[in-house]
C-alpha cells in the first residue's frame, strides 16, 4: 500500500469517526430532550387535526417507557358538534428500529386497554363527516394529478401491514355503530399475537354471539393465515338481514395472505380465501335458502398504473369443480371491463353435484354422465360500447342425462296442464293438448302468424341452439348506453322454459337456471323445435285472460288460427310484449289506430317480404284489413283526435341486409311500449284495460260539457304530444340502427 493510499484511509477514518461522534452527541441531546420533543410533535399533530379536520384530540399523558416505546393514557377524539369518535384509557406501543432508518414506522408491540371506537348517525349527520368532506374537498386538487394506482395500492397495503405488531395484547376494545334505529356492538374482550399465534374472543351485541379469530400471523414477513368462527352457531350479522333483507351465514371464513410484491411496474398480492357452509337468502337471489357447503379461491391480484385485476393463474373452487377466472378493470384513458372464465374438462356429475343447494331447484338430484367444459370471455370498451365482445359456451363430450329427478323436461312432448299466474296467484288451468278445443297444432296455425311472430321475437329460433350471442351483445351495448335495463336477449326457447318449468319469482338464480335448462333441452334434443314452438303459441298470453293462439284468434277476430290473414297475424305479433293493451290500439269502428301500429306493420311486413315469407306490398301489409270482432267494439272508447300521427310512416328498414338475423326486433317494440316484458308473469303490474276517456271530440261530434279544457290543460297536452313525438322519433332511429346491424 502506498503512502498516499494510507493517508487517504486515515482521512476517511477520521471523517467517519467524526460523523459517528456527532451522531452520538446528537442522539444523546435528543434522548435527553425526547420528552419535550414528543410533546412538541403531539401539539403539532393536535393543531393539525383541529385545523384540517375539526377534530378535538386530547391526550392526558404521553411518555417514553423505553428506547423505542411510548405510553399514552386517556385519549379522546371528538369532532366538532358531533358524538365522540374514540376514547382509549391506555395504550402502549413500541416501534421497529430498522424501518425507522428509512423513514417508515413499523410496530413491534402494542398493548391497549379499555377503548371505544364508534360511528354514529343521527338523521343525515355522522361523526365521520369530516372524512367524507375532506375527501370531496381534495378531489378538485388531485383530479388533475397523474396517479399511479400501483403506488397507491402499495402504500395502502404497506401502511396497514406495518401497523400490525409482532406482539399484540388488546383487552376490552369496543366497536360500536349506531344509526337512527339500530345499534351494532362488537366487543373485543381479548386479542393477542404471541410467537406468531393469534387468539381472540369477540362478543357481538352483548352475548348474542361469541366469535373467535384464530390462526397464525408473521407481521415481519407479511404472512397471515386466519380463521373466523363462532361458538355453537353460524357466523351471522342480524343487522345486515334487517337493513338489506339479506340473510348471510357461514360456519367458518378463512383468509390467507402469502406474498406482497412489486414486479414489472405492477403491485401484486397473493392470497386465498374460503368459506364453509355459506347460507344466503335474498329475494333477488333465490326464493329459498341457498347453501354452499364449500367454496374457495386462490387469488393472484395485480394493480398497474391505470388498471386493477385478478390474474388467470387464480383458481376458483366450488364443491368438486374448479375454474380459472380473469378480471381486469382499466380506468384510463377510457374505462375498459374485461372478464374471462375457463375450466378444463370436468366430470359432468361433479358439476351438477357442486351446484349450491336451493339455487337450481329443478336440477337437484339429476344424474348425468360424460364431460363438460365451459369458456366465457367478455370485453366492453366504454368509448365503443357497440363493439362489445361476449362469447360463452358449454362444450359437451359424451354428455347425456341418465335420470331427471325433480322435473321431467320431456313432459311437454305430451299433453300437459299449464297454469298461468297473475300476481303470484294461479289464473286457471289450461290443457295443452287435444282435450282442449282451443289447442291448435302447429300445422293448423296460419303460416303468416307463425312467420310474423318469429320475425318479431326470434327469427333464428329454428337454427340456433337456444341462445343468440349477437342478441346478448346488442343487449349489453344498449343497456350500457341507456344506463338501465332497456333490452333483453331472451329467445323463444328461454321464454318457453321460463313459463313452463320455472317458478314466478324474479331472481338471479331463476335466470341462470333458465339458461341451463334451455341448454339441456337443446343439446340433448329433449324437445323438438317444432314442438317447442307449438307449445309456445298455445300458452303465451294474448290479452286479459286470453292464452294461446286458439283463444286469441276467436276472441279478436272470430276466426280459427288457420284462417288468420297477414294483417291479423302481424297485429297479434305486435301485442305479444304487452298483451293487456291489445284493445287500446283499436278505434270504435274496429279498425286499428295509425299511431305506431302502421309503422310496425310496414316494418315486419317488409322484413318478411325480403325473406320470401310474404309477397311485397306497397301498402301497409294488411294493416287496413284488420277488423276487431263486433262484440268487442263496444269496449273501445273514442280517442283523442289531436293525438300525434304515426311516427313510423317513414320507411324504417332502408338498407337492411337480406341476411339480417332479425334479432332484437321484438325488444325494440318492447321499448316502444316503454317496457321489456314478454311473458305472462311480467304483466302482473299492469292495470285493468283502461276505458279511454275522450279529451277531444271525434270530428263531427259535439264535445261533452265535462270535457271542456282550460288553456293551461291544452298547453300541457301540446307539450306532452311533442314529448311523445320526440321519444317515438328516437325509438325509430334505434330501430333503424338495430335492423342495419
Amino acid at each position: 500500500m502506498t503512502y498516499r493510499q494510507r493517508k487517504a484511509l486515515r482521512i476517511a477514518g477520521w471523517v467517519f469517526l467524526s460523523i459517528f461522534l456527532l451522531g452520538c452527541i446528537g442522539a444523546g441531546i435528543a434522548y435527553s430532550k425526547r420528552e419535550s420533543l414528543l410533546q412538541t410533535a403531539l401539539d403539532r399533530a393536535i393543531r393539525k387535526a383541529k385545523r384540517d379536520y375539526n377534530l378535538n384530540v386530547r391526550i392526558d399523558s404521553a411518555r417514553f417507557t423505553g428506547l423505542s416505546s411510548l405510553a399514552f393514557s386517556n385519549i379522546s377524539v371528538v369532532p366538532d358538534n358531533r358524538d365522540s369518535l374514540a376514547r382509549i384509557q391506555r395504550v402502549e406501543i413500541s416501534v421497529r428500529f430498522w424501518p425507522l432508518l428509512v423513514g417508515k414506522v413499523g410496530l413491534s408491540g402494542m398493548t391497549l386497554e379499555n377503548g371505544l371506537v364508534q360511528v354514529i348517525k343521527r338523521d343525515s349527520l355522522t361523526n365521520i363527516d369530516f372524512l367524507l368532506r375532506r375527501k370531496r374537498d381534495s378531489t378538485a386538487t388531485t383530479s388533475s394529478r397523474k396517479t399511479d394506482l400501483s403506488n397507491v395500492a402499495e402504500n395502502l397495503i404497506d401502511n396497514i401491514l406495518s401497523k400490525i405488531p409482532d406482539d399484540l395484547n388488546i383487552s376490552n376494545l369496543e366497536f360500536r355503530g349506531m344509526d337512527n334505529k339500530d345499534t351494532l356492538n362488537l366487543l373485543t374482550e381479548t386479542a393477542t399475537i404471541k410467537n406468531e399465534n393469534v387468539t381472540s374472543t369477540l362478543k357481538l351485541n352483548g352475548n348474542q354471539a361469541i366469535w373467535h379469530i384464530a390462526g397464525t400471523a408473521d407481521p415481519a414477513n407479511r404472512e397471515y393465515n386466519l380463521a373466523l368462527y363462532a361458538d355453537g352457531k353460524p357466523l351471522e350479522l342480524p343487522y345486515i338481514q334487517k337493513r338489506f333483507n339479506l340473510k348471510l351465514q357461514a360456519d367458518t371464513v378463512r383468509a390467507q395472505l402469502n406474498d406482497v410484491d412489486r414486479s414489472g411496474g405492477e403491485f401484486r398480492l397473493e392470497g386465498a380465501g374460503s368459506v364453509r357452509n355459506l347460507r344466503i337468502n335474498h329475494p333477488a337471489i333465490a326464493r329459498t335458502d341457498v347453501l354452499v357447503p364449500q367454496a374457495s379461491m386462490d387469488m393472484h391480484m395485480f394493480v398497474g398504473e391505470n388498471y386493477v385485476g385478478i390474474d388467470s393463474s387464480s383458481v376458483l373452487k366450488l364443491g368438486e369443480v374448479s375454474a380459472r377466472p380473469f378480471l381486469k378493470y382499466t380506468l384510463k384513458p377510457v374505462k375498459i371491463y374485461e372478464a374471462q372464465l375457463h375450466t378444463d374438462q370436468m366430470d359432468a356429475q361433479a358439476l351438477f353435484n357442486s351446484f349450491p343447494q336451493g339455487l337450481f331447484e329443478s336440477l337437484e338430484g339429476m344424474q348425468v354422465a360424460g364431460k363438460l367444459k365451459y369458456d366465457m370471455s367478455f370485453q366492453l370498451d366504454t368509448s365503443l360500447p357497440d363493439s362489445v365482445q361476449f362469447n360463452s359456451g358449454l362444450t359437451p363430450d359424451g354428455f347425456k342425462i341418465l335420470k331427471m329427478e325433480q322435473t321431467d323436461f320431456a313432459e311437454i312432448n305430451h299433453p300437459f296442464v299449464y297454469t298461468p299466474y297473475e300476481k303470484d296467484k294461479p289464473v286457471r288451468d289450461i290443457v295443452v293438448g287435444p282435450e282442449n278445443p282451443d289447442y291448435t297444432p302447429l300445422e293448423q296455425i296460419s303460416p303468416d302468424l307463425r312467420n310474423a311472430l318469429l320475425t318479431s321475437e326470434d327469427y333464428n329460433f329454428f337454427t340456433h341452439n337456444g341462445f343468440n350471442e349477437k342478441a346478448f351483445r346488442v343487449s349489453i351495448a344498449t343497456n350500457f348506453k341507456e344506463k338501465s335495463f332497456k333490452r333483453g336477449a331472451s329467445t323463444i326457447s328461454m321464454q318457453l322454459v321460463k313459463n313452463v318449468f320455472l317458478n314466478r319469482n324474479k331472481t338471479l338464480s331463476r335466470k341462470v337456471e333458465e339458461i341451463l335448462i334451455v341448454w339441456l333441452i337443446e343439446n340433448e334434443h329433449i324437445v323438438s323445435k317444432e314442438r317447442m314452438y307449438e307449445v309456445y303459441l298455445n300458452i303465451i298470453e294474448w290479452g286479459r285472460n286470453i292464452y294461446g293462439i286458439g283463444e286469441a284468434a276467436r276472441y279478436y277476430f272470430s276466426k280459427s288460427p288457420s284462417n288468420l290473414n297477414l294483417g291479423e297475424s302481424i297485429f297479434l305479433a305486435f301485442v305479444v310484449p304487452r298483451p293487456k293493451r291489445a284493445l287500446d290500439w283499436f278505434l270504435p269502428d274496429g279498425t286499428l289506430q295509425a299511431r305506431n301500429v302502421r309503422g310496425y306493420f310496414r316494418l315486419i311486413g317488409r322484413i318478411m317480404a325480403r325473406r320470401g315469407l310474404t309477397a311485397p306490398d306497397s301498402g301497409a301489409y294488411g294493416f287496413y284489413d284488420v277488423r276487431l270482432r263486433e262484440g268487442l267494439r263496444r269496449q273501445i272508447a273514442p280517442v283523442d283526435s289531436l293525438f300525434p300521427s304515426d311516427s313510423l310512416m317513414i320507411d324504417p328498414i332502408d338498407g337492411i341486409d337480406d341476411n339480417d338475423e332479425g334479432t332484437g326486433i321484438g325488444n325494440f317494440f318492447r321499448r316502444l311500449f316503454k317496457g321489456n316484458k314478454t311473458d305472462k308473469e311480467n304483466q302482473t303490474d299492469e292495470q285493468p284495460n283502461a276505458q279511454l276517456t275522450p279529451t277531444e271530440p271525434i270530428p263531427g261530434q259535439q264535445a261533452p260539457t265535462d270535457t271542456v279544457k282550460t288553456r293551461k290543460q291544452l298547453r300541457q297536452e301540446r307539450r306532452e304530444r311533442k314529448r311523445r313525438e320526440k321519444e317515438e322519433r328516437r325509438q325509430q332511429e334505434e330501430a333503424n340502427n338495430n335492423l342495419n346491424e
